[in-house]
């Protein structure tokens, strides 16, 4: 057996500092909570190159003594407690006194102070855990502490740090987590010299919530408060018409710590239920106050996650939190509506013009109009067109005077099969047309065993196709089921299903062409910054997609573009969602990243159950799904239809 040796100071100092800072953000969490734990009213956090090479925090707390100044960097050296018993009690962030040692081990870090007792303050440095300075200096009441070369003596985590904008956006992260949790500190976050947060610490939760995630996220907002035995909560809840795709904008603060906890998760959940839809959660600012006694904080080293001494305790005050706000406070969605304008009395009313009788179908709701195939429906044609142009169902000589522009220029039944051929890539599809005179020629009937027979047709051998078999759309049930006869077969087919692997079986044969449509108001949206992180990592994929997007600044990416496939109306929930899978499947593949988005691009735009659909949009459709026999299941694995022989019927009803 090897000979055991006790590791010298430094090499202990750079172990425990791993357990402590892992990356700039880690290092922003320890020296804020410390600034909130010295009683500060206002800080300041500025980073340079994600926090990476400059790190600053200043704050207008109690300071420390000069006496005190080297001690604070010994490891397990701290203010908080002082015996056995303070650790069954702890009411500061900060505890253990190991978060400037493990700092200033792996960094160089010079330190400003002055407590209101000293007229002088002290310049401290300390670099890779040794002293290097330490004398008098002018400065403000409080402390600030700069924090350069993080990782420069362990270039093997240096390595594994991401993109300077990936570290400066968990950063920002940290800083709105801490100021949610303290809205009674004014928090200003400066990034790349630009200042890019600032809370006024007025007290109001609202306020903070405003002015870290913006009026979106306020507006959604209803108060909550609650108590129960030992547990009081209070704080903000979201209305159940504003939820969000997964759970990431849920904020939990126990004693005004930030943690991770499954209970009040739950409760929440609970609360909620049958009042949100399914797969969607809502978001919270929430406070669970207790007597220390009753919570253990030393149970993770990033002291993110607590065990309570009684759960039950906890879920209840969550639960009925949030259940009493939602009965008391929540309301009815109201809609504002467009006025008609007012016609003046003294306006002559306007002579009602005969329509013209137009029969053209119009495109199927699973059909989608690319801008160019608009813009030559919307041309300017001669109404007067030749017999081969022109359709059987338009048969005027010539249009009023008096007929607005766009009664003049009837659409075509061309211009539909134009714009059906150029979104949905089919060979051919059936329309209602007078056709023309044809031979018909007697056909003789083969047998089932017998070859298809052959024609010549100059130097050409044609063989003869047999007819199709006939399919027939029998009609819907609750409004999701198309029935339909083929043959000896009934199927049902569920409509959402059939066309949600349609339109993601055209998402991926058109991957490098999708048709995009720009968004006459480009749409904001706001995410978590660990979640808005990921999307600024993703862009590229996002453009291949069809959706033009871009950073439009902590924490908000700002879409002007998106695929034909999805309604304006769900780019800001697409864009919610596909931010919270990026987050969770960062190792994936870029082409698995874009598989899941174009199955949640044909989940949104497909049409839905219970959905109207008249009788013609039937028969294309179903026309259309059998002429692609790969069509059996969804992109989420159900299937889309299910077959009835006749055998099968008859045998239940003893007919065989």
């Amino acid at each position: 057996m090897a000979k055991i040796n006790i590791l010298p100071k430094e090499i202990a100092e750079l172990i425990a500092a791993g357990e402590v800072v892992e990356r700039p953000a880690s290092v922003v969490k320890e020296l804020l909570e410390n600034a909130i734990d010295a009683g500060a009213s206002s800080v300041t956090v500025e980073i340079k190159n994600g926090g990476i090479t400059y790190i600053r925090v200043t704050d207008n707390g109690c300071g420390i003594n000069r006496e005190d100044i080297s001690t604070a960097f010994i490891s397990h050296a701290t203010s908080k407690i002082k015996e056995r018993d303070d650790l069954n009690a702890i009411i500061t962030l900060g505890f253990r006194g190991e978060a400037l040692a493990s700092i200033a081990a792996v960094s160089a870090v010079e330190v400003l102070t002055r407590t209101p007792e000293e007229e002088t303050g002290t310049r401290y440095c300390i670099k890779a855990g040794e002293e290097t300075f330490l004398d008098d200096a002018g400065c403000p009441l409080g402390t600030t502490i700069v924090v350069r070369d993080l990782f420069f003596n362990t270039p093997a985590r240096m390595k594994f740090l991401k993109k300077d904008v990936s570290e400066a956006n968990a950063v920002a992260g940290v800083v709105d987590r801490i100021a949610l949790s303290n809205p009674n500190v004014s928090i200003r976050f400066i990034r790349e010299g630009k200042s890019v947060l600032f809370t006024s610490g007025s007290g109001d939760l609202k306020t903070t919530a405003f002015e870290i995630f913006g009026k979106d996220f306020a507006d959604g907002l209803v108060e909550a408060e609650y108590d129960f035995e030992a547990v009081h909560v209070s704080g903000l809840i979201s209305k159940p018409t504003r939820s969000r795709p997964n759970r990431n904008m849920q904020f939990f603060f126990v004693n005004g710590r930030l943690v991770k906890t499954g209970t009040a998760s739950a409760a929440i959940s609970e609360a909620y239920k049958n009042s949100v839809m399914v797969g969607k959660f809502p978001y919270c600012v929430l406070n669970i106050n207790t007597s220390p006694e009753l919570v253990d904080v030393n149970v993770h080293p990033a002291k993110i996650e607590v065990r309570f001494a009684n759960e039950r305790s906890v879920f209840s005050a969550v639960y009925y939190a949030a259940k009493n706000a939602l009965e008391k406070k929540d309301e009815t969605l109201k809609v504002s509506l467009p006025r008609r304008p007012e016609t003046s009395l003294f306006e002559a009313p306007k002579p009602k013009t005969e329509q013209l009788k137009i029969t053209d179908k119009k495109a199927d709701f699973w059909v989608h109009t690319t801008a160019a195939g608009f813009s030559k429906d919307k041309q300017p044609q001669s109404f007067f067109v030749s017999s081969q142009e022109q359709p059987a169902v338009h048969k005027v000589a010539s249009p009023p005077d008096d007929l607005p522009i766009e009664e003049k220029e009837p659409s075509t039944i061309q211009h539909f099969l134009d714009t059906y051929k150029n979104t949905t890539e089919v060979s051919s599809v059936e329309v209602e047309a007078k056709p023309e005179p044809e031979i018909i020629e007697e056909k003789t009937e083969l047998a089932a065993d017998e070859p298809k027979a052959e024609q010549v047709v100059g130097d050409n051998i044609k063989t003869v196709e047999e007819e199709p078999e006939q399919i027939e759309v029998i009609g819907e049930v609750f409004k999701t089921y198309i029935i339909v006869q083929k043959g000896d077969s009934l199927f049902m087919v569920d409509k959402h299903a059939a066309h949600e692997r349609m339109l993601f079986n055209r998402l991926i044969k058109s991957d490098k062409v999708i048709d995009t449509q720009v968004l006459l108001s480009p749409i904001t949206v706001t995410l978590s910054k660990e979640e808005y992180s990921a999307v600024l990592e993703n862009l590229e994929m996002l453009s291949q997609a069809g959706f033009e997007a871009e950073d439009f600044g902590y924490g908000m990416i700002i879409v002007r573009e998106c695929p034909m496939e999805i309604e304006a109306t769900d780019v800001e929930s697409v864009v919610s969602e596909l931010a919270g899978y990026l987050l969770e499947n960062k190792q994936k593949l870029i082409s698995e990243k874009k598989e899941w988005l174009f199955s949640l691009m044909a989940c949104k735009s497909a049409i839905k159950a219970g959905y109207i659909t008249t009788a013609y949009e039937r028969e294309k459709f179903i026309k259309e799904l059998f002429k692609q026999p790969d069509v059996r299941y969804c992109p989420h694995g159900r299937p889309i239809m299910i077959e009835i022989t006749k055998r099968e019927l008859e045998k239940n009803f003893g007919r065989v």
